[in-house]
Order: C-alpha cells, then sequence, then structure tokens
C-alpha cells in the first residue's frame, strides 16, 4: 500500500530521471508476468543507462504535468491501467530494438500463440516409462526406453510459429518443462527532443531499412547515370562508363586508337585463325623431274 507521504518523493523521483534523461518511455505491463519482467529488467538496465519505474497512473501524469515540457504529457495519451515509465540514453529507436532483442520465456497456456517453431529434440526425457508415453505420443512424438527412461527418437516439430496452444500440447510443454512463449516488455511509446514516437512508428526491421537504403542509392546511381545528371559521387562512374563505351566503340568498328590497338590486333589474329581452319588445305603439287638424256 502507497503511503500518502511517499507519492510527493515518487514525482520527485520521476521528474529528475526526465530531466536526465535523453529518451522518456510508458510502458504497458498489464500481461507481463513478474518473473520474466525481472528477468528482462534486470537484463537491460545493468549498465545504468536505461531506468525502470512502475507507479500508479496518477503519478505518471502529474511527474509529466509538472515536468516544464508541455510536449512530455502527450505520454500519458498512451499510458494504460498498468504503467511503468522507462528511462534511456540512447535515443526511441534504439530502446524499442533493445527491448525487442530482450525477451523471456514463459509457461504454455491453452490458446496461447508461438512467434516461432517449437521443435522437441530427440533424446532421453529424464521421465520414467508410465503414462507419459501416452502423453507424448498424442502429439505425434516416437518415443522409446532407454536406461530406464523416456526417449525421443526423431527431433520433430510440434507447433509452427503463429500456431494456437492444444490441449495435449500444454500437457507435454509442462511434462516436458518447456517454455515456448516468448513475452517482451511493451513499449507503447517515447518520447525525445519534443518529438513523439508511437510503437508502430518505432518497430522497424533493420534488416530490411538497410535493404530498402542500399535499393534507393543503387535506384540513385542509376537516374543519375541514365539521365546526364552528374554529381560528385557518380561523376567518376561515368568517366569511367564513357571509356568502356567508347572502347567497345572502337573494337567494333576496328578504330585504331592507343588504348585499344593491341586487342584490335589480337581480333584479328584470331579472325584469321578462324579462316584459316575453314579454309581447304591446297595440296601441294609434285616437282617435276628433270629430262633424261637418250
Amino acid at each position: 500500500m502507497l503511503k500518502r507521504e511517499d507519492k510527493p518523493k515518487i514525482v520527485k523521483e520521476l521528474k529528475s530521471l526526465i530531466a536526465s534523461h535523453r529518451t522518456v518511455g510508458i510502458l504497458d505491463m498489464a500481461k507481463m508476468p513478474a518473473r520474466q519482467f525481472l528477468k528482462i529488467k534486470n537484463t537491460i538496465t545493468k549498465d545504468g543507462s536505461i531506468k525502470i519505474k512502475m507507479t500508479r497512473k496518477g503519478l505518471i501524469a502529474r511527474a509529466l504535468a509538472e515536468s516544464g515540457n508541455p510536449s512530455l504529457e502527450k505520454l500519458m495519451e498512451h499510458v494504460g491501467n498498468s504503467p511503468a515509465m522507462i528511462f534511456s540514453n540512447g535515443d526511441p529507436f534504439e530502446l524499442f530494438s533493445t527491448l525487442k532483442k530482450n525477451r523471456a520465456t514463459s509457461s504454455a497456456k491453452v490458446g496461447a500463440v508461438v512467434n516461432k517453431d517449437i521443435t522437441i529434440p530427440k533424446g532421453s526425457t529424464g521421465i520414467p516409462p508410465g503414462p507419459a508415453i501416452s502423453t507424448l505420443g498424442k502429439v505425434g512424438l516416437k518415443t522409446r526406453v532407454e536406461g530406464g527412461k523416456i526417449a525421443v527418437i526423431d527431433d520433430k516439430i510440434v507447433l509452427r510459429a503463429g500456431q494456437p496452444v492444444t490441449d495435449d500440447l500444454a500437457a507435454v510443454f509442462s511434462l516436458l518443462k518447456i517454455e515456448p512463449v516468448e513475452i517482451g516488455i511493451d513499449l507503447s511509446a517515447a518520447w525525445e527532443n519534443e518529438m513523439l514516437y508511437g510503437r508502430d512508428v518505432l518497430n522497424v526491421d533493420v534488416d530490411q531499412y538497410l535493404r530498402d537504403i542500399e535499393l534507393a542509392v543503387h535506384a540513385g546511381i542509376n537516374l543519375s547515370l541514365n539521365t546526364g545528371y552528374l554529381t560528385k559521387l557518380t561523376a567518376p562512374l561515368a568517366i569511367q562508363l564513357a571509356f568502356w563505351r567508347a572502347k567497345s566503340l572502337c573494337l567494333a568498328a576496328n578504330i585504331l586508337e592507343k588504348d585499344v590497338i593491341g586487342e584490335i590486333l589480337a581480333k584479328a589474329v584470331a579472325e584469321a585463325k578462324a579462316l584459316e581452319a575453314k579454309v581447304p588445305a591446297i595440296p601441294e603439287t609434285p616437282a617435276e623431274q628433270p629430262a633424261q638424256s637418250s
């Protein structure tokens, strides 16, 4: 139970954290189990660059209002019933990426959806023979008894990404102590330098983003070269392209020029040899015999 005299202290702490950090964000903790939250929190805050504070919605609103920055109050639009504040010295995209990479596993309830294929590997389960054999068999696992324990014969994908957990799978996961569900801290929105970023903006596929940039660079180079609108970056490429086109023209038209004369002569020799190979050999004429005296 939060005491009345503690509330001003919490607001003061939140205001201090807001003032001393580059990025301020709002977390949605509604569906976050305590064990998984503590595991993720300990990982991402260990270097001190990120801090997380859980408190009441009203105290967050008060801290934002008293921060002296009206644009920060827009964060309240993203505050749910179970919020927390997160503070970072990195930018909002770095913060979102950090949270996205650091996830914890959880046991699977019936109906839960996994975001990756779940494979049960072959090998001993450590479980003695008994009803467990039937339980494992219901999800298609082939088993045998090895050394007094049930062993899975082959690796098997028992659940595909995007599919829900069934009753039989939930029983198997519980039996084998498998936690197939990944849980992460949900960043609802983040503020930096008068700008507010929602989750839909922050959720960037970095690999795809880099591919898009690379594609845009290639397209820009092609446009510059094909239109003749040269820049300091494309001018060297244009000169190189012009040289190769001029060289190709000289070779095709047999224009003798110092940079291509060697290749033209080599081409002539090769063509002469090819022609020689197609011309039948002319038989040599026998030498005339000298006349014999009578």
